[in-house]
């Protein structure tokens, strides 16, 4: 699903798939009848009734989440419009601040790992405005309200499952397991089986801590990209000219060449000079919008950014903002 953001959390890939029929919407009423149902499930999976009573002790049934998913805004933007609303120039110099404060620690991350750190930083940036705003919704009574819903009920109860087991091995206080309406959590913004796929103890405490720890966060991150395919010797992709008669069915992440064989075609840097000549280097056109509009040559890291979230425009906004790390205005 490859669409206009209409958010900068995960939860933008959790959009109803067209062609569903639209459940009629639950109230409250049946929701407390419901958790009982979910612990009882649980407990039946091995989950201990401890870890039932502290997950579930203030459960509450979230309307909002029920109504941010069903009324996801439908306005248009164009990556033109879009870009300086995510990444303003505030955000660019924090990211730079931030990038300083913390390089020691985000080189030796990088390293290990084989991600570059201005990557790892731009996705904190994007994602949570560097950890200031990572949403402030229980977990639990997010995942239950939206398995509750019913439309993804399969899909939430999964998601619920994989965030008890993160109560279960004490990751994370009850009271601090904050997210979003729909489920993403910490700085990082992982869904609870992101965090049991890719989320680290990079401090060594015992616990995988996403919410409060530097370490862990930027591990995590960079754990996730690593899995996915990421390469360190590349950068993401770059911004390009197209000549008019350009075919626009190659304009397909599924379409890969050479850079050669793209200059070939007559794409061109945005200055309009030769790409660069490495033959080591596949790449695509990815065109968001339209051809009077910005196009990019997307590298396979730019791939690796669409497996964290499904959207043209939050891989450009990563690589525009990890671009005005590495080069500060």
């Amino acid at each position: 699903m490859i669409q206009v953001v209409r958010n900068l959390t995960l939860a933008v890939i959790f959009m109803a798939v067209p062609g569903i029929a639209v459940a009629e919407e639950k109230g409250e009423e049946g929701f407390a009848t419901y958790v009982e149902q979910l612990k009882q499930e649980a407990l039946a999976d091995g989950y201990s009734q401890q870890t039932l009573e502290t997950a579930f002790a203030n459960v509450q049934f979230y309307q909002r989440s029920v109504k941010a998913d069903r009324n996801q805004p439908e306005f248009k933007l164009t990556l033109d419009t879009y870009l300086p609303r995510a990444v303003p120039e505030w955000k660019a110099k924090k990211a730079v601040e931030m990038y300083e404060q913390h390089r020691d620690l985000l080189e030796k991350i990088g390293a290990e790992y084989g991600v570059q750190p201005r990557f790892i930083v731009a996705l904190w940036g994007i994602e949570t405005n560097f950890g200031a705003f990572t949403g402030g919704m229980d977990v639990i009574s997010a995942l239950t309200t939206m398995a509750y819903e019913g439309r993804r009920e399969e899909f939430f109860k999964k998601e619920l499952w994989h965030a008890l087991t993160i109560v279960e091995e004490g990751h994370i206080p009850i009271e601090q397991m904050k997210g979003s309406w729909a489920g993403a959590m910490g700085q990082a913004q992982f869904m609870p089986s992101s965090f049991m796929s890719y989320a680290v103890d990079y401090d060594g405490d015992g616990r995988k801590d996403i919410w409060g720890s530097q370490g862990d966060v930027f591990a995590s991150a960079a754990n996730y990209l690593k899995s996915v395919g990421w390469r360190d010797d590349v950068t993401w992709g770059r911004q390009v000219q197209l000549p008019e008669e350009f075919d626009t069915e190659l304009a397909s992440l599924k379409v890969k060449k050479s850079l050669s064989e793209w200059q070939e075609l007559g794409v061109r840097r945005y200055d309009g000079g030769d790409l660069p000549k490495r033959d080591d280097i596949e790449a695509s056109v990815v065109i968001p919008d339209d051809k009077q509009g910005r196009v990019f040559l997307a590298y396979n890291n730019y791939d690796a950014l669409m497996r964290w979230n499904r959207s043209h425009y939050f891989v450009a906004a990563v690589g525009y903002l990890s671009d005005r790390i590495r080069f500060p205005r």
